[in-house]
C-alpha cells in the first residue's frame, strides 16, 4: 500500500486554496488587529519601530537557512521517496530535521551572544538607547527561530499528506499569542513596554509554529530515526543552497522597510511598516493561498512529466488569481484613507499619522497584481525541483536596488523606499515571466491581454469610488464620529465598486463573475 492510498479525504486544489485563502485571511485580520493595539498604546515611533526592526536579523537568520522554502524544498523529493519507499522516506526526513534544527540552534545561539555588537548595522539610524533597548526585544525572539524551522519539516509532511487544515491554523495561533502576551503581560507586571509582544512571538512559534504540526504528523503516523545523512540529502541541500545563499526582493521587502525606513526619518519604520501591514492582506488571502495549495499539485504534476496539465494549471492558477486581486487592489488604492484610519487611529495613532501613512499604502498597493505572479511563478519553478532561478533573479534585482534605497531613503524619506519596494517587485515579477517562457510558454496564452481587459474593467469603478469616498466623507463628517465616517465611507465604497464592477463585467466579461461566484454557487447548490 503506497503512502498515499493511506490518506483519506484528499483535497482538490480550489478547496486547498480556499481553506488556505480562509486562513490567510483571519491571520491578516488578527495581524492588523494587533498592529491596532499596538498603534494605540505607542503610535508610530519610540518602542514601535524598535519592536519591528527587532525582526530583521531572526528573519534574515530565517531566510539564510531557507526556513520559509523548506516545505518547498522538501516535498517533490519527500513526495517521491514515500511512494517509492516509505521507510527510506522517514530516514530522509529524520536526517533533514536533524541537520534543520542542529543549525539553526547553533546559529541562534551566536547571535544571540553577539546580539549587542550586530544591532548598529540593522537599524543605522538608531541611538545608543534605542540600540540597547533593541538588543533586549531581539534576544527575546530570536529563540523563536529554533522552532520555525523543525517545525516547517513537520508541516512539509502534513502538505504531502493533503491536510491544510492544521497548517491553516499555525499563522492564527502565532497572531493570537503574540496578541495575548503584548497586552496581557504589562497587565500582570511581567513586562514593559513592547517586551510582552515580543514573548507573544516566542510562545506562538513554540506552539503553533512547532507543537501543533508534530502533534498533527504524530497522530498520523511519524516514524524518526537518528539518522544524520541519506542519499538524497545532498540533492536536498542542492536544491536549498541557492535559497539560502541567494537572498531575494521578495523576502527582504520586510527587512528594507525596516533598515532603510530607520534612514527615512522618526516614525517612518512604523508607518510604512503599518501600510505594508495591509498591503500583504491581499497579496497572502489570494496570491499566497493560490500558490500554496497548487504547490503539491504542479509537483506532482512534474513528477509524471505531465507538463501539459502543468501548464494547464498554471495557467488557470494565474488567471483566476489576476480576476479577483486587481478589484480588490483598486479598491483598496481608492480607500487606502479610511482602511488606514478605521485600522489604525486611535489612542497615540492620530489622523495626521493617517494622512502619511496613506501615500506609502497606495504605492505599495499597485504592486500587488506582482506580488501574485511572482508567487505563483515562484512555485512552478520550485514544482520543477528548480531553485536557481527564482534565487538567482531575486539576488541580482536586490544587489542593484540595494545602492539606490542608500541614496534615496534619506533624501526622500518613506515615499522612496514605499516606491523602491513596489518597484522591486514589479520588477522582480517581469524576469521570473521572462525566465519561465521556456517551460511555462503555453501558461502565458492571453495572460496580457486577459491582465489588460482587467485593469480596464476596473478603471471606471476605480473613479467612480474615489469619487463616491470623497463626496461620503464630505457629507458625513461633522454628523458622527470619525470612526464612524470612516466605516460608513469604506461600506459605501466598496457597495458603489463592486455594483458598477459587476454592471460592466456583466457585460463585457461575464466570465469574471462566474469566476468570483462559483465557490458560493457550488455551495448553495450542496445545500439546495
Amino acid at each position: 500500500m503506497s503512502f498515499f492510498s493511506k490518506i483519506n479525504g484528499r483535497q482538490q486544489m480550489g478547496i486547498a486554496a480556499l481553506i488556505m485563502g480562509f486562513s490567510v485571511l483571519l491571520s491578516r485580520f488578527m495581524g492588523l488587529f494587533r498592529d491596532k493595539v499596538i498603534s494605540w498604546q505607542f503610535g508610530a515611533g519610540g518602542e514601535t519601530d524598535l519592536y519591528f526592526s527587532a525582526f530583521v536579523l531572526p528573519d534574515f537568520l530565517n531566510y539564510l537557512l531557507a526556513g520559509g522554502y523548506v516545505s518547498i524544498t522538501l516535498i517533490p523529493l519527500l513526495a517521491k521517496l514515500m511512494e517509492e519507499d516509505e521507510q527510506s522516506a522517514w530516514k530522509f526526513f529524520s536526517s533533514v530535521l536533524l541537520w534543520a534544527a542542529g543549525s539553526v540552534l547553533l546559529l541562534s545561539a551566536v547571535l544571540w551572544i553577539f546580539a549587542p555588537q550586530l544591532v548598529p548595522y540593522l537599524a543605522p539610524g538608531f541611538d545608543a538607547g534605542q540600540l540597547a533597548r533593541l538588543t533586549e526585544f531581539l534576544r527575546i525572539i530570536l529563540p523563536a527561530q529554533v522552532c520555525f524551522l523543525p517545525g516547517a519539516c513537520f508541516t512539509a509532511i502534513l502538505y504531502i499528506r493533503r491536510q491544510f487544515a492544521v497548517p491553516a491554523l499555525v499563522p492564527l495561533i502565532y497572531n493570537g499569542m503574540i496578541l495575548a502576551c503584548g497586552t496581557a503581560f504589562p497587565c500582570f507586571g511581567i513586562a514593559e513596554g513592547m517586551e510582552g509582544f515580543c514573548w507573544g512571538v516566542f510562545f506562538g512559534a513554540f506552539l503553533g509554529s512547532l507543537l501543533l504540526p508534530y502533534l498533527a504528523v504524530k497522530n498520523g503516523g511519524l516514524s524518526f530515526y537518528f539518522v544524520w545523512n541519506h542519499a538524497y540529502l545532498k540533492r536536498f541541500l542542492w536544491l536549498a543552497l541557492p535559497l539560502m545563499l541567494g537572498q531575494s526582493v521578495v523576502v527582504l521587502d520586510e527587512q528594507f522597510i525596516r533598515i532603510f525606513g530607520s534612514l527615512a526619518g522618526t516614525g517612518e519604520v512604523s508607518l510604512l511598516s503599518y501600510a505594508r501591514r495591509i498591503m500583504m492582506v491581499p497579496v497572502g488571502v489570494v496570491a499566497q493561498a493560490a500558490g500554496v495549495a497548487s504547490f503539491p499539485f504542479l509537483a506532482q504534476l512534474f513528477a509524471k512529466n505531465d507538463m501539459e496539465n502543468f501548464c494547464d494549471t498554471l495557467h488557470k492558477a494565474l488567471k483566476n488569481t489576476l480576476v479577483i486581486v486587481l478589484p480588490v487592489t483598486f479598491g483598496l488604492i481608492a480607500a487606502a484613507m479610511p482602511v488606514l484610519g478605521l485600522i489604525f487611529e486611535g489612542g497615540r495613532f492620530g489622523m495626521e499619522e493617517t494622512v502619511l501613512a496613506a501615500p506609502y499604502l497606495q504605492i505599495m498597493l499597485c504592486a500587488v497584481p506582482f506580488w501574485c505572479i511572482q508567487q505563483i511563478l515562484g512555485r512552478a519553478f520550485y514544482a520543477m525541483e528548480d531553485t536557481k532561478t527564482p534565487a538567482v533573479a531575486g539576488t541580482v534585482i536586490t544587489l542593484l536596488l540595494v545602492p539606490v534605497y542608500y541614496y534615496a531613503s534619506p533624501r526622500f524619506g518613506g515615499t522612496a523606499v514605499a516606491f523602491l519596494t513596489a518597484f522591486s517587485v514589479f520588477l522582480y515579477a517581469l524576469v521570473m515571466l521572462w525566465a519561465g517562457r521556456r517551460h511555462f510558454y503555453p501558461a502565458y496564452q492571453g495572460m496580457l491581454c486577459l491582465f489588460g481587459k482587467n485593469v480596464l474593467l476596473n478603471v471606471i469603478p476605480f473613479c467612480i469610488c474615489c469619487a463616491a469616498g470623497n463626496f461620503f466623507a464630505a457629507s458625513l463628517t461633522g454628523r458622527m464620529s470619525l470612526l464612524a465616517v470612516q466605516f460608513v465611507q469604506i461600506c459605501m465604497c466598496g457597495a458603489v465598486y463592486l455594483a458598477v464592477y459587476f454592471v460592466l463585467a456583466k457585460c463585457f466579461m461575464p466570465e469574471n463573475i462566474r469566476l468570483i461566484l462559483s465557490p458560493f454557487l457550488r455551495r448553495l447548490k450542496k445545500a439546495g
